[in-house]
């Protein structure tokens, strides 16, 4: 596993790895990055093409964004509000292989207003549930505004996340990515939840 994250990482020109919890809380949790195997997996489903523009929620240094527009050739905006490992990210940007379709932003989430081009959100459990509820707000409002299909990510999904998701009116249940055969032992929680607001148009 180690010996595939540092090979990505090479081919991206970035540096990823590594948990830092150095400003966590309650509310925002430590910054951990989703293994390759799980992004490559999301990469193939097909549920992202190049038409696509990606928010990634709680980006960290920036993995979900440098690989998800390398493989899949999508536009994707990372939303960072640590601010010591936001210029980690943007020390990234400087030589990824995919830096041009790539982009950050230094802001809280529940305060980033979710552009008309946005159609797809990623989440790593970056925020507690408190949190969350006020960026689907935000998401639905922006939903609201310019009617469109969005997709929504969640790996490694929380059950407070579940049990929000399955209570909100405008969003529904539409596919599972199983990624428990990727790693060893009791792996049920190892997935992807995708979740829609709004219908294809």
């Amino acid at each position: 596993m180690n010996q595939k994250e540092q090979e990505w990482d090479k081919l991206l020109k970035i540096r990823t790895s590594g948990r830092d919890d150095s400003h966590s809380d309650q509310y925002y949790y430590p910054y951990e990055p989703t293994p390759y195997c799980v992004l490559e997996r999301l990469a193939d489903s097909g549920w992202i093409g190049k038409r696509n523009v990606l928010l990634d929620y709680g980006t960290g240094k920036g993995r979900v964004c440098f690989f998800l527009s390398y493989q899949t050739r999508c536009r994707c905006t990372g939303i960072e509000y640590n601010e010591h490992i936001y210029k980690r990210a943007a020390e990234n940007l400087e030589h990824a292989v995919s830096g041009k379709k790539v982009s950050f932003a230094l802001e809280n989430a529940e305060k980033y207003m979710v552009g008309p081009e946005v159609d797809r959100c990623y989440f790593f459990n970056p925020f507690s549930v408190e949190i969350f509820r006020k960026v689907l707000a935000r998401i639905k409002e922006s939903w609201y505004e310019n009617p469109r299909q969005i997709l929504l990510f969640f790996y490694y999904p929380s059950e407070e996340y579940i049990s929000l998701l399955m209570t909100e009116e405008e969003v529904a249940f539409l596919d599972e990515i199983d990624c428990g055969d990727l790693f060893a032992g009791d792996a049920t929680k190892e997935r992807i939840l995708i979740f829609q607001i709004g219908d294809d148009i």
